[in-house]
């Protein structure tokens, strides 16, 4: 048996805003959402993204010449312990498939690094080994290829092994299961998780006439292994693959009812949008002012006019006008609409809207 439930209130899309040049942060905005589900599924989606997604890190190292952490290398200015610590900084970029053979399994680097007299003269008596010089014959993308890793004073060939593995989270060097081990391996604390910071907040949100709906807003920052938009996607599915398991009886399905008239849905819907005022939706101050000293209120009356007839305003330039066709994009407009199906035309747009705001 099917059970009818009235319709949850769904964003048709969210907005994903870059905001550092790197990539690595972005705000992710979904509107609107029933009351009490941004908090919902912001703090789920939150907590995912900081226990639960995957990344390469190291977990061993083999220097030749050092027995243990706690010795110096004959020719390298940093002990063995501050090379673990920098060691702990590698940002491996790499993502396994279900067509690789064991591509989760521990992969073994092996690089044999030759500084010779010249190289050390050429950086003033002190080369600097970097991690894109450890993992250079790797299969792995180095994100921070120039961290520095220890310092040379002499010439010297030293045979380096690295042990990378692929896990969640954060896992004690003591911890960690490492198999065929050698003399002088030295375990490194893990830091498996790619997600640095997650914050959430949610605000009120309008639709047609109801004040009380959620906009989500989550700013995700990653360390570069994985992008933030790649971030939200595997939490996301995470979270679904949970949910899953509760719901395996199935003793009952439930239907939305979303169907009773979807031509009559989809009109009130754009009349819900066209009744918006315009200090309603996010627009810079500058835009926001241009639009009042041209006497515009609403949406509707924003939508009617045609690009060319916008540029006329004054104060009113291309970047604004930009951020407008932007806004009304997201909001599934665009300027010069002809809204002729709902009677509605530039003439008598105000007193069409007042209608509708009225009924």
């Amino acid at each position: 048996m099917t059970v009818k439930y009235g319709k949850f209130e769904l964003p048709t899309s969210i907005k994903i805003e870059k905001v550092d040049e790197a990539g690595n942060f972005c705000r992710v905005i979904a509107e609107p959402l029933e009351a009490s589900f941004g908090h919902t599924l912001g703090n789920a989606l939150r907590r995912i993204l900081l226990s639960s997604l995957e990344a390469p890190a190291i977990i061993s190292l083999h220097l030749e010449g050092a027995s243990h952490e706690y010795t110096a290398v004959d020719g390298i200015i940093e002990d063995v312990t501050r090379i673990v610590l920098n060691l702990k900084t590698a940002l491996l970029r790499y993502l396994p498939t279900d067509t690789e053979t064991g591509s989760r399994a521990v992969k073994i680097i092996r690089t044999t690094v030759d500084i010779s007299h010249d190289q050390i003269e050429k950086a003033g008596g002190q080369y600097a080994v970097t991690m894109g010089e450890l993992f250079k014959d790797s299969h792995f993308e180095v994100v921070n290829p120039d961290e520095p890793i220890f310092t040379v004073t002499k010439p010297m060939q030293k045979k380096v092994t690295l042990k990378v593995g692929h896990g969640r989270g954060y896992v004690p060097s003591e911890k960690l299961n490492i198999t065929n081990k050698v003399a002088g391996e030295i375990p490194i604390d893990a830091i498996y998780s790619p997600v640095r910071l997650v914050n959430y907040f949610v605000e009120d949100c309008r639709v047609g006439g109801q004040t009380d709906m959620d906009r989500l807003v989550l700013e995700i920052t990653t360390d570069g292994r994985i992008t933030p938009q790649e971030a939200l996607g595997f939490s996301t599915q995470i979270a679904a693959h949970h949910f899953s398991i509760f719901n395996q009886e199935n003793f009952q399905a439930i239907m939305y009812e979303e169907e009773y008239d979807e031509a009559e849905n989809a009109t009130d819907s754009i009349l819900n949008k066209l009744t918006l005022k315009i200090s309603e939706i996010e627009l810079s101050v500058r835009s926001t002012n241009c639009l009042a000293m041209a006497n515009i209120d609403t949406i509707a009356e924003l939508v009617v006019m045609p690009e060319s007839e916008m540029l006329k305003f004054r104060n009113f330039g291309k970047k604004s006008l930009n951020e407008i066709k932007d806004k009304l994009e997201e909001m599934g407009l665009h300027l010069g609409m002809d809204l002729g199906r709902y009677a509605i035309s530039q003439e008598n747009v105000k007193e069409k809207i007042k209608e509708y705001m009225n009924k």
